[in-house]
Parts: C-alpha cells; structure tokens; sequence
C-alpha cells in the first residue's frame, strides 16, 4: 500500500507531508483548543509539536490537507501501523485540521479520500483515539467507525492514557455515510 499518496477530491488536497510544511503547520497545531481533548493536550507547545511533525515526516505515511477553495494548508493526518496480513488493515490516525475548518465536511472529505485509497490495499482501517477526546470520537462515528473493544494504553507525564479502538470495514464503508455510491 502506498502510504503517501497524493489524493484529491472537490474540496480538498492531500499530498506528502514536506519539510517545509513545518511554519503553516505549526501555525495551526500552536493553538491549544486544537488539543484541549488530545491525550497529548500540551502538542500546542513547540518542541513537542516539533517532535510530533518529526515523527511524521520520518515514519511516512503523513498528508499535508490542503484546502483547495482557499489554497491554504488547513491541517494533517496519517496512514500508520500497516499489516498485509489477514485481509490487510492500515490506521488512519493523528489527523488535527484548523479550528476554522471543524464542522464544515472537509474532515469527511479527508477521511473519505483517505479511506477509498486504502481500501484498495486493505480489508480494514483502525482509528485510534484517546478516551477523551469526545470531539474525535463522535467525528469517528460520523464517518461510521464502529468502536471495537481493543485498548491501547500508553504512559505520557507519568499517566495513564487509554485510546480506544474504532474501525471501518471494506463492505461497511460501501454501505456507509461516506459511501459514493
């Protein structure tokens, strides 16, 4: 599966996360309402965003959104943790879009052009999402990610965090909110 593709749709463009995308980025990512629910509430602050964007740029897998009416980068998501086994799964995850830009369908559009992409390598996508983040749960269930009852828990600033397990399946996306047909 091609990890970094470059997808496009009406309203939005993704394409390889680049080095130089850091200051728009940045931008973006400094404002701490953007992580209020994030297990990782403090990725406002600069070396922590910096090692986040870090991470991105050196695992793969992270799209630059662009948005195409205002030809402006509006924020980011990832294809991680790919498995050819079994049918294939790849997560989708670490997506943050401007404040600006929340309730208006360009994370739909996103996740809907990143989900077309993988289902054409992959049985299934998991989206992994901290337990309080209400905001990108229900945005999950939106798209029609189902919670599964795998757990994910890892230790930041000495707590407990817990992410929780949603999926979409190939034939449960076709039939889907996102579905085109």
């Amino acid at each position: 599966m091609n990890r970094q593709p470059t997808l496009e749709g009406e309203r939005v463009l993704l394409r390889p996360l680049e080095p130089d995308d850091w200051d728009a980025l940045f931008a973006i990512a400094s404002d701490p309402m953007v992580w209020e629910q994030h297990p990782f509430h403090d990725r406002w602050k600069e070396d922590v965003f910096r090692a986040f964007f870090d991470d991105a740029l050196a695992k793969g897998g992270a799209l630059a959104a662009i948005d195409k009416a205002k030809d402006q980068l509006i924020g980011t998501s990832r294809y991680q943790e790919y498995d050819p086994e079994e049918g294939g799964s790849v997560e989708i995850g670490w997506t943050f879009l401007a404040p600006r830009c929340w309730g208006t369908g360009l994370n739909h559009a996103m996740k809907r052009l990143m989900l077309e992409h993988a289902f054409q390598s992959v049985g299934r996508v998991d989206f992994r999402v901290g337990e309080t983040n209400y905001r990108s749960r229900q945005a999950l269930e939106n798209i029609g990610a189902v919670r599964t009852r795998r757990t994910d828990l890892q230790l930041y600033q000495g707590k407990r965090l817990i992410h929780i397990v949603y999926e979409i399946t190939r034939e449960s996306f076709a039939s889907g909110p996102l579905s085109t047909a």
